[in-house]
């Protein structure tokens, strides 16, 4: 009977893996007819329910419609039903899964990886199978770490002042605030996050199988469980190369932030890998097999524990690590970024400043108010004030034809990486910036590769000449933030220096903005006393 029950309760199965990480032919794996009837049941019972949770806010709004035709009697008789079709098909998939040898011999190593946390020899006959990430054990939890390392952690605020301004200023403004939780719940969430949509990803899911299914058949991917200290599993998958002679760059680890509708499996983790790199990527919480959801406090916490697994489950050194972000997983890398500043570097790719002046063009003009609210209470995110408290080296890719982190897509002025590089550069090199040499590089930022160069050219700029300026000043006072060179520089000197090390920070890619990133385009964060180039392709 026992035996049953776990059948029943069991994780689905779907493929079964060959000889990895060579070329050999997956076996999917066939349910015999009765669990194929269960699998099938419950399938279709997901799919309402998803349709039903996406289409809620319709149906509460017209709920005194479609209530007259829809008494308390028949919705128990509704959810009778529903919940009796749901036992059948269980108890089918229980039945058909018990007489199915494949399946027991499955179910047999996955309780025996369960009982205690495995080792990695341990985990391998499991590698072998595709099944439910949910029943997948867990391989790092964050209270591993040294305590140490468990310190809290540095935090932006960026809440409104309403929440501050005593009791009766809360007691006014309630009505609002609650109107602009609700907006989040609602469709703030699903807007920002469109990834976290179940309906969606059910769409995709098939996508995501054929790209986890290539990381770990053709790169020697592992896929590993992390969970992080709200409660949430994440999924992970690693390419190791630390021992791979054919790889130079694979001591560095490159940890990939997907985009606000990116996963792990067809995103973000081609491009290191094509350019010889480790690799970890992970889904957002709510993302796929990830547990949760993506609001900013989940977000930190997910990648808290994702670099934790790191350095201490995967025995990476902190500066042997590069965080890598591209879209809205810029958030989420400038936090990290900020928390972990002996990183090799930051590498932020179609990356915004600030997610409100984006949001605010796109809803209608009388919500300002309410999505100003919702945005900064709830769905706060701020990769440019995070990037203002790290002080490692920083790569910035803008995307010329970007249409989606622009307020204007027809102006290259309006992209908002622009905001992104001013922010840092204000923050790094304050006495560099006054009237001429903010207004140089205003017009510099509008203008695409060709033209910053005939700009540069005209203002001289010596990239000897600013690189010796720079090691000397780095000699004489060190390389910590915010420098204090340019005190004594004419404007024409400034601004000479400040595009020189604009021209290091940022790079642009002619693109928009969800084609995949070129590997050649990946470029080691610049470093003033070494002057890295791109990254060496192998």
């Amino acid at each position: 009977m026992t035996r049953l029950w776990s059948c029943v309760v069991g994780p689905r199965l779907y493929k079964i893996y060959g000889q990895i990480p060579h070329h050999v032919e997956s076996e999917v794996y066939v349910p015999n007819a009765l669990e194929k009837i269960g699998n099938k049941i419950k399938q279709g019972l997901n799919i309402l329910y998803n349709i039903g949770l996406c289409t809620s806010p319709l149906l509460a709004l017209s709920f005194d419609r479609w209530a007259q035709h829809f008494t308390y009697v028949s919705a128990a008789k509704c959810g009778t039903g529903l919940g009796l079709l749901l036992i059948v098909a269980l108890v089918f998939r229980g039945i058909g899964r018990r007489l199915n040898p494949t399946y027991m011999t499955f179910l047999n190593i996955l309780t025996n990886a369960q009982q205690n946390k495995p080792i990695e020899k341990q985990m391998e006959p499991l590698r072998k199978y595709e099944f439910d990430f949910s029943a997948w054990p867990i391989n790092f939890d964050w209270t591993e770490a040294d305590p140490y390392e468990r310190k809290p952690r540095v935090y932006v605020d960026g809440g409104l002042a309403s929440r501050k301004g005593g009791i009766i200023n809360q007691v006014v403004t309630m009505p609002h605030q609650l109107m602009a939780w609700i907006l989040t719940i609602l469709i703030g969430k699903k807007m920002v996050y469109p990834g976290s949509i179940r309906l969606m990803q059910v769409v995709v899911d098939h996508h995501l199988q054929q790209g986890r299914e290539k990381l770990i058949r053709e790169q020697g991917g592992l896929r590993h469980k992390v969970t992080t200290r709200d409660g949430n599993s994440i999924d992970t998958m690693l390419v190791d190369r630390q021992k791979k002679k054919q790889y130079p760059n694979g001591k560095t680890l490159v940890v990939c932030c997907e985009g606000n509708a990116g996963f792990y499996e067809v995103g973000l983790m081609s491009t290191p890998l094509e350019a010889g790199f480790s690799v970890l990527g992970w889904n957002h919480p709510g993302f796929a097999a990830s547990t949760g959801s993506p609001y900013p406090s989940q977000e930190q916490n997910a990648v808290d524990a994702v670099i934790q697994f790191a350095i201490h489950g995967l025995g990476f050194r902190e500066e042997d690590i590069i965080i890598y972000g591209w879209s809205i997983g810029g958030y989420s890398s400038t936090w990290a970024a900020m928390n972990y500043p002996q990183i090799r570097g930051l590498v932020l790719d179609a990356t915004f400043d600030d997610i409100l002046p984006l949001a605010l063009p796109r809803m209608p003009a009388c919500m300002g108010s309410i999505v100003t609210t919702a945005i900064r209470n709830y769905l706060n995110l701020n990769p440019g004030d995070q990037l203002c408290l790290y002080s490692g080296p920083v790569t910035i890719i803008r995307r010329t034809r970007d249409e989606i982190i622009t307020t204007d897509e027809t102006q290259l002025s309006c992209n908002r990486s622009n905001d992104l590089l001013m922010k840092l550069v204000r923050t790094r090199y304050p006495e560099l910036l006054c009237i001429q040499s903010t207004e140089v590089l205003s017009q510099w930022l509008s203008e695409e590769t060709t033209h910053q160069g005939a700009i540069m050219d005209k203002w001289g700029v010596d990239n000897d000449l600013c690189s010796t300026l720079l090691a000397t000043y780095i000699t004489e006072h060190g390389e910590s933030y915010p420098f204090t060179i340019g005190e004594d520089m004419t404007d024409d000197d400034k601004t000479k220096l400040l595009l020189y090390l604009a021209s290091k920070h940022l790079m642009d890619f002619n693109s928009g903005h969800n084609n995949t990133l070129d590997s050649s385009y990946f470029r080691k964060p610049w470093m003033p006393l070494t002057d890295s180039s791109y990254v060496q392709v192998d």
